[in-house]
């Protein structure tokens, strides 16, 4: 990163702590915005999960602090309150011994702890849309002392559940504020939502980092009756020295699925919207820390779920499209490293697999479990093998 000319713009501290992160460059997002953002400029940008989009933003964004001032300078908006805390964790990595102070709001916590942050006079407000709303309207999140507005994973923030909120937020800061927009996948219709909230913005388009060794990810698929799908799913958590994430469609379905999972005596933690904070924070502390191998998930609440070393994501339930299978399947093989992308789907599904993965140009191939193992699948063994 340091033969980059934006480099010298960027403050001490972010150069020390760039060093002891021991990063050899900047990912291909990362080289493409930062100069762009260090210029002032609005911005829609899309990158695949995992290459590092978080930071792109972050480093533009401490540089932009004025810690000496006590008035909140920038918002970052999230859709949900996991990516909430995962946002506040880098702002706090990389912005240690520069005196900027983040702080998180989140739709269902506690309003008067909420407020008594407010208090400590936050720099940098990370927040989901509804809370910041209902802050801003109660005038306890002051915005016109505002420079720049993020929205991250912006795709997920241009629906109808919370663009009018979105709008709002920007509405509420002065017209010089810059304002950012990160997605993993940008449809024309979301480039279009996120061209009404900039001006003259740029529009960054990395499909493919170059900077990262291209992440070796297998994806396969196991064909089976639906029924029969806790089978898979029992053989994939006994796999040895696996971390794996499930994506489940409706939530009754993934509490049935964790309670049969718990009767055959295997530990794994379950992540969706009806859980509280407490109880979505010791899930996600579980899986990370390695207490249990196995994060059962609901779309909704896997939303910008950060988390190293996943070995496997599994589609329990064939994703909707292709844009949903990207987002599920980008949990895995991040940074580079090894992964496998598994769908446990019907006959029926397997055909509209077939189609996704085709409009993506990625591999498939059919497998079976053999002694405790995937392996390729041969049709005429398939009674002999299967065990």
């Amino acid at each position: 990163m340091k033969d980059q000319q934006f480099w010298m713009k960027l403050p001490p501290f972010i150069q020390e702590n760039w060093e002891k992160a021991k990063f050899e460059r900047a990912t291909s997002i990362q080289e493409k915005t930062i100069p762009l953002l260090l210029e002032g400029k609005d911005l829609i940008a899309e990158s695949p999960t995992g290459t590092g989009k978080t930071l792109a933003y972050v480093l533009p964004l401490l540089n932009k602090i004025n810690s000496d001032e006590k008035g909140m300078q920038a918002i970052i908006l999230a859709s949900s309150q996991e990516l909430v805390m995962q946002i506040l964790a880098e702002i706090q990595k990389w912005g240690e011994g520069s005196g900027i102070r983040a702080a998180s709001f989140i739709g269902g916590a506690n309003v008067k702890r909420q407020l008594e942050k407010l208090k400590k006079h936050p720099h940098i407000a990370i927040c989901t849309p509804g809370r910041a709303l209902e802050l801003i309207k109660q005038k306890k999140l002051k915005m016109h002392e505002v420079k720049m507005v993020v929205l991250d994973e912006a795709d997920q923030l241009l629906v109808a559940e919370h663009i009018e909120s979105v709008k709002q937020i920007v509405k509420a800061t002065l017209l010089d504020r810059q304002v950012v927009l990160f997605s993993a996948t940008l449809t024309e219709n979301t480039e279009n939502l996120a061209k009404e909230l900039v001006k003259d913005p740029e529009v960054i388009r990395v499909k493919k980092d170059e900077t990262i060794e291209a992440a070796a990810v297998d994806h396969v698929y196991f064909q089976e009756e639906y029924r029969d799908k806790l089978k898979v799913i029992e053989r994939i958590a006994r796999l040895t020295d696996s971390k794996v994430l499930v994506f489940v469609k409706d939530i009754g379905n993934l509490t049935i699925l964790h309670e049969k999972l718990t009767y055959k005596k295997l530990q794994t933690s379950m992540l969706h919207s009806d859980l509280n904070k407490m109880e979505r924070q010791k899930a996600i502390n579980s899986f990370r820390k390695g207490k249990t191998n196995m994060l059962l998930a609901t779309d909704v609440a896997a939303r910008g779920l950060d988390i190293q070393k996943i070995t496997h994501v599994v589609h329990y339930d064939l994703a909707s499209d292709t844009t949903q299978y990207i987002h599920r399947s980008g949990r895995t093989g991040r940074f580079g490293a090894k992964g496998t992308v598994i769908n446990i789907v019907t006959e029926r599904e397997e055909r509209e697999l077939k189609q996704f993965l085709k409009e993506l140009s990625i591999h498939l191939s059919r497998k079976e479990f053999y002694e405790g193992k995937i392996v390729d699948f041969k049709p005429m063994k398939k009674a002999s093998r299967r065990k």
